[in-house]
């Protein structure tokens, strides 16, 4: 009797993990990214915390920030390099949340795709039902310098680590972050992208970008960053110069306006970003203005990148203006 208990038991676990495991199911359909067969819509924000007085990122402050983000609406973190953390990454899911893993180039074979470790990376977490999607690279077309200088060698290893990871993992697309609207060599060089994410800067309305990606391709796409920095180099559009938090809540109101306005076309967004970042720009224990960042003459509205003044809450978790718009915005769609 004692062995049938166990075999009972053993059969019914297997059938759990089973369960589990079907349960994070990340496809595309058309123009539309699927979760275990249902439409999903990224209602997201970029994440990367520094602690004021570091240049490393650290969870120390994760608890806190996932009840921001749930309360904000949040359901999608975008990071920008592997959380090789499981417990980081269980109290994501526990909170309600998915997580896009962004893998790098070259970070000194650290999960990155010139050593092709990231997909070690890649068979380790693929069963964690956080993950929504695999990022390989981060706006890189502005940088052919990293490629000797043809981009199109980023291309063709973008290509081929996607490839890599369809060998390994059926259960999640593949997506790249690419600075503005993709021409032509990458479309047919990424054949092996299945989402298409765009870091877009056109002032406070990224509408124009989604009818020209209707022309070009049929696959999904998402705006990987988008938003506005609440410091005014100058003053412009009525806005003054220097801290401006509501120059960043208005842009932010029109460009996530213009998002969801449009998901017939885009999958959403990962709004740039949760929280400000005192190691961008300048002394790493006070927060600077500048910075610079390519292509970025479309930041609103004074078309400078501050780069310490993104976060929609600031380095202490208070939050910003712009905070209750992105709370607004996410919890007012169906």
């Amino acid at each position: 009797m004692r062995l049938i208990i166990v075999i009972a038991i053993v059969l019914g676990l297997g059938y759990s993990c089973k369960n589990d495991s079907s349960e994070s199911v990340v496809s595309v359909n058309g123009r539309q990214l699927l979760v275990n067969n249902k439409p999903y819509l990224i209602k997201g924000i970029c994440y990367h915390p520094v602690p004021k007085g570091s240049d490393q990122r650290s969870f120390n402050s994760l608890t806190q920030d996932l009840a921001l983000m749930k309360e904000a609406g949040i359901n999608t973190i975008r990071v920008y390099a592997p959380i090789d953390d499981k417990a980081v990454l269980d109290e994501i899911y526990a909170t309600g949340l998915k997580v896009i893993i962004g893998f790098g180039y070259n970070q000194n074979g650290k999960f990155d795709i010139l050593s092709g470790t990231f997909i070690d990376y890649v068979n380790r977490y693929k069963g964690h039902k956080a993950i929504l999607m695999w990022e390989l690279g981060n706006e890189y077309n502005y940088h052919p310098e990293w490629f000797n200088d043809d981009i199109k060698n980023w291309y063709k290893a973008l290509n081929d680590a996607a490839d890599v990871i369809h060998q390994h993992d059926d259960s999640h697309p593949v997506t790249t972050a690419h600075g503005d609207l993709p021409d032509e060599t990458a479309l047919a060089m990424c054949s092996g992208v299945d989402v298409w994410g765009m870091n877009v800067y056109r002032w406070d309305n990224p509408e124009t970008i989604f009818p020209e990606w209707e022309t070009v391709s049929e696959k999904p796409m998402y705006l990987s960053e988008a938003g506005a920095d609440s410091y005014m180099t100058i003053e412009k559009e009525g806005y003054g110069q220097g801290v401006n938090q509501e120059a960043q809540a208005q842009a932010n109101a029109s460009i996530l306006e213009d998002v969801f306005n449009n998901t017939n076309i885009c999958s959403g967004v990962t709004l740039f970003s949760f929280t400000d970042g005192w190691w961008k720009a300048g002394n790493l224990d006070i927060q600077d203005p500048g910075g610079w960042a390519p292509n970025s003459s479309g930041v609103p509205y004074d078309g400078s990148p501050n780069e310490e003044y993104w976060g929609i809450v600031d380095i202490n978790r208070n939050k910003k203006q712009t905070f209750h718009v992105v709370k607004r915005a996410y919890n007012g769609l169906k």
